[in-house]
């Protein structure tokens, strides 16, 4: 069932180690299926390069299983948290990428100093309070510290991102994890700089709504 979110939530996850986002079986990927609302996601305790389209599991809003011949992530239940307060979200990404969990290992956020993490995030990525895992309150710790963002960070965990697309939630890590990069070598010469607000505002909306767009002509 579900086989084209199966292979979209499968490519994402395999996106993962090669954008070295995770290692050996840390972090997965989960998509929802507007139709019917049921998740897919990444089976638990399993290599990258063992997962396949048809072992990716399926799993409803309650956390029952549909069709799985694995069980699912051991962070199934905070993606469902976040599916069940973000009916917006269709994709959820979660890793341990190093330098945005450099960020969350010491507790702070990251701060919109760069017009990248304006175009993307259009705000600070925020650093949630420490939650022990396993159970569903990440899920709404991070629907209601999120904000606006697309990604947040969790203080001694690591980094989730959501989107309306799993490739959008894929981008949005992709994307924490170079400019947390960045950040962290410009603090390393000297003080960071934030943008002012009304730069931030204008670099976002510039960059959600025109970049990549064709702009035809108005001559004749």
């Amino acid at each position: 069932m579900l086989e084209q979110l199966r292979e979209q939530v499968w490519r994402a996850n395999l996106a993962l180690p090669a954008n070295h986002l995770v290692t050996w079986t840390s972090g997965n990927v989960s998509g929802r299926d507007p139709a019917t609302g049921l998740v897919v996601i990444k089976p638990s305790g399993v290599r990258f390069e063992e997962l396949t389209p048809e072992n990716m599991a399926v799993v409803d809003l309650a956390g029952n299983i549909v069709e799985a011949t694995l069980g699912p992530s051991t962070d199934t239940a905070a993606h469902l948290s976040i599916y069940q307060h973000r009916p917006d979200v269709h994709g959820i990404v979660h890793t341990h990428s190093n330098y945005a969990t450099a960020f969350a290992a010491v507790g702070k956020s990251i701060p919109v100093c760069l017009t990248a993490i304006a175009d993307e995030f259009g705000t600070t990525i925020p650093c949630a309070g420490y939650v022990r895992i396993g159970d569903q309150e990440i899920g709404e710790v991070i629907a209601r510290e999120i904000g606006k963002s697309v990604a947040i960070l969790m203080k001694q965990h690591g980094v989730f991102t959501i989107g309306a697309t799993v490739q959008k939630a894929l981008k949005a890590a992709v994307m924490v994890e170079d400019v947390a990069k960045t950040v962290w070598l410009a603090m390393q010469i000297g003080p960071i700089e934030e943008l002012p607000s009304e730069e931030v505002a204008a670099n976002y909306e510039r960059y959600q709504t025109r970049y990549g767009t064709f702009q035809a002509s108005q001559k004749k």
